[in-house]
């Protein structure tokens, strides 16, 4: 069968569209663009209402055309009624059960009705065959599931409670990616901070142990939350120093107020995210932060949302990703009385020009400078894409050298996604 591969959301579902595509590949099945596909594979998320919106548009539509359907991801945990009300021939693929893609592809032309697989636990996720979105990079993911439960989240209800994948079983990984060719890993999962806490391995040894596979390749750590990070902050700090390890720093605070934070039920207080901040900052000048907030959250005030702000103007942080709230099934904030959308939608508005201010300061204090780069990927127009010891994005337009190696550039412009650099010879 000719099939498509449709992915929504984050670096956990990207992995997991990547091993789906070669099992549609190892199955006999033919991989095609959407527009050639006889069976489209919907890779879902369900974070925010308008991507769901968007999902669920594009089952009912694909469906009239008679096109096959087969939703995966985190939409068929907790939206299931949903999924079938719009296409009610829709086959299912629950979240833990992407290893079994070819056998649902294998039964749907004897099967009568919708197909619908769900296993208990994650299945298939390491050292698996994958087509990389781009060879040179890796994505391992450390687990599946939380352990917390964020007032507005729906992510801990669909992927469940933390399941950490074994750490010999996640080195395995890396080791054959770093074997494959891949010169740049990215970890994830719905919170890196929480790895091995339902083991006896947490993140900081399981750092140290995937920096001492041999080679040349960075470690890029993703989101961590401040609960999580806190216990184990004095070991993290001591991990980072690896030169394998980016010094990056993806902590979302969601407010800087505490009175909201508690009403979002986000176990950690303002300051105890600054200390993060602060500790990393002090070990590591040129750290790079992003950090993510929600904005309009039910209960919300003005002065509530200047903490915020001033937090931002503070703090700096060179990528904010910001969130217009709005209420998820089956979590404790669906039932909330919501502010007025347009007083949403201003506050936004508001939020998006300070973290642009502190974006265009950041980004101008970078011109001049010259910095050691890692050759990342081939940049989408030209040259190499690198990137600094903090990950900040560096394209070079004149360069012939491999991914995986490093060089020093002079930074001499920049563009709103990446800096410009060239070679010091």
């Amino acid at each position: 069968m000719k099939v498509h591969i449709s992915t929504y959301g984050c670096s956990a579902s990207q992995a997991s569209a990547e091993i789906m595509k070669a099992s549609i590949r190892d199955c006999g099945h033919e991989l095609v663009p959407e527009k050639d596909a006889e069976v489209v594979v919907i890779n879902t998320c369900t974070v925010k209402y308008t991507t769901e919106q968007k999902i669920l548009y594009k089952i009912r539509e694909l469906g009239e055309k008679g096109i096959k359907v087969i939703v995966t991801g985190c939409m068929p945990e907790v939206q299931l009624d949903d999924i079938m009300h719009q296409n009610p021939n829709a086959h299912i693929l629950g979240v833990n059960s992407i290893s079994r893609l070819g056998q649902v592809l294998d039964s749907m032309n004897s099967a009568n009705g919708s197909v619908k697989v769900f296993l208990p636990e994650p299945e298939g996720f390491q050292s698996v065959p994958r087509i990389r979105f781009n060879s040179n990079i890796h994505i391992s993911q450390l687990s599946q599931g939380c352990n917390y439960a964020c007032a507005y989240c729906i992510v801990t209800i669909a992927r469940g409670s933390l399941r950490s994948f074994e750490p010999d079983e996640v080195v395995d990984d890396v080791r054959r990616a770093v074997k494959e060719g891949c010169r740049e890993i990215w970890l994830t999962s719905q919170d890196n901070g929480q790895y091995g806490t339902d083991k006896e391995v947490l993140l900081p040894q399981l750092l140290d142990m995937i920096c001492k596979i041999p080679g040349q390749f960075k470690i890029r750590v993703g989101m961590m939350n401040p609960f999580s990070v806190t216990p184990i902050l004095d070991d993290l700090l001591d991990s980072f120093k690896n030169e394998k390890i980016y010094k990056f720093l993806h902590l979302p605070i969601q407010s800087a107020s505490d009175s909201v934070l508690e009403a979002m039920n986000r176990y950690h207080s303002i300051s105890e995210a600054n200390t993060i901040v602060d500790k990393f900052r002090s070990r590591f000048p040129d750290m790079t932060i992003f950090t993510d907030i929600i904005v309009g959250y039910p209960g919300e005030t003005d002065e509530d949302l200047k903490k915020t702000v001033e937090w931002v103007k503070a703090y700096k942080p060179e990528k904010v990703n910001i969130s217009r709230f709005t209420p998820r099934p089956h979590t404790k904030a669906w039932v909330l009385r919501k502010i007025d959308s347009r007083i949403i939608v201003n506050r936004s508005n508001e939020m998006h020009e300070v973290c642009e201010s502190v974006k265009l300061e950041s980004r101008d204090c970078m011109i001049g400078r010259e910095v050691d780069v890692f050759l990342s990927k081939p940049a989408k127009q030209k040259g190499m894409m690198a990137r600094t010891d903090s990950y900040k994005p560096v394209v070079i337009p004149e360069c012939d050298l491999e991914p995986g190696t490093t060089c020093r550039v002079h930074i001499y412009d920049a563009t709103p996604g990446y800096f410009l650099g060239r070679i010091v010879v």
